[in-house]
């Protein structure tokens, strides 16, 4: 979930492409932020801790 954040995903396109209920999502990320130790700043973690791919297509989302 923290790599598809980085990579400018919106809530609603990553519970669409995940097949899960927002809900579910924001569960999982509160969960996720809260394993890596972070509150508010999993776009920087992620790109500290190397999730950011070199670039984003498009058409991807």
């Amino acid at each position: 979930m923290i790599s598809l954040i980085t990579q400018g995903f919106t809530n609603w396109e990553i519970a669409t492409r995940s097949y899960i209920s927002m809900n579910s999502l924001k569960s999982y990320i509160r969960s996720a932020c809260r394993k890596i130790g972070v509150e508010r700043q999993a776009v920087r973690w992620g790109i500290e801790y190397g999730t950011l791919p070199p670039e984003r297509l498009d058409d991807e989302r």
